[in-house]
């Protein structure tokens, strides 16, 4: 008889969905991943019972009530066991974020029109596939910006996607920092694949990790909760005449962000939403 699987899905709009992931796996849960701003986790029905639908749903409210502007919705279903990486694999088609640039992950092939700039993602569950509005915001705002010659600094680079993307656009290099071993491990392997290694280096670890020297952007695609307290660290970073990029913010953050940067003599030049994510281009004043 095939083995029985709870699927619970949480639904939020909330820049922490990606973190609850990890205290659920705490809880006993075998696997999440994150479908935009859904989060599917999966455990053994045997183990599943009201006891812990009740500590799911606190610890999913309890995390999430502070950044997410309504309480998240919580559903499950019993499911049969199957190959979840095939069955996650299927979801993750190539996408087209803007004219010239596509995402296409490895197993499937694209073939780019001319002109096009095609990245190619092994995302292993790590996060920048451009199926969240995030990674599409960012890379839009790479887009208007990269020029030739450029050094560029992507602070929590997860599959190494906008280092990858501002190399291709012409930067001349870039470094991608991460703290979480598996992302550090998917930057690596998604830079071979794209023929970058040259140009791009990741290294684990936070603002401590970059290397020594100035950039012409600083991105960071995160939370404002981790963005703000490593804001004066990447101003010093940023060059006179660079450009700092941020995303991962909801409305709620808009505000609060703008004044922190205004605390370190930077503007806010360009603004960017899709859906209630927003992201902000950034230059001294």
């Amino acid at each position: 008889m095939p083995q029985l699987y709870v699927e619970v899905e949480i639904r939020a709009d909330s820049p922490l969905v990606e973190e609850l992931g990890g205290v659920l796996s705490q809880l006993g849960f075998e696997g999440c991943w994150e479908d935009g701003p859904t989060l599917k986790c999966y455990i053994r029905a045997d183990r599943w019972n009201a006891k812990m639908a009740d500590e799911v749903k606190s610890v999913t409210r309890l995390m999430l009530k502070t950044s997410s502007s309504a309480l998240p919705e919580i559903s499950t279903r019993i499911i049969e066991d199957q190959n979840w990486n095939a069955a996650w694999e299927a979801t993750i088609r190539p996408i087209q974020i803007t004219d010239r640039i596509v995402i296409a992950p490895t197993w499937h092939t694209y073939q780019p029109v001319s002109g096009q700039i095609v990245i190619t993602i092994d995302p292993k569950m790590s996060f920048g596939t451009g199926y969240h509005e995030t990674t599409r915001l960012m890379l839009r705002l790479l887009e208007r910006f990269v020029r030739p010659g450029m050094r560029i600094i992507d602070i929590g680079t997860g599959t190494g996607v906008l280092a990858i993307a501002a190399v291709k656009l012409g930067a001349v290099a870039a470094c991608g920092v991460d703290t979480d071993e598996w992302s550090y491990e998917n930057a690596l392997e998604n830079i071979r694949l794209n023929g970058v290694e040259r140009e791009i280096t990741v290294k684990l670890g936070a603002m401590e990790a970059v290397p020594q020297g100035q950039f012409d952007i600083v991105a960071a695609n995160i939370q404002r909760s981790i963005i703000e307290p490593m804001l004066p660290e990447m101003v010093v970073r940023l060059a006179d005449a660079g450009v700092l990029l941020l995303s991962g913010l909801l409305p709620d953050d808009r505000e609060p962000m703008l004044k922190s940067l205004h605390s370190l003599h930077l503007n806010a030049t360009l603004e960017l939403q899709e859906n209630e994510w927003i992201a902000l281009a950034a230059q001294r004043n």
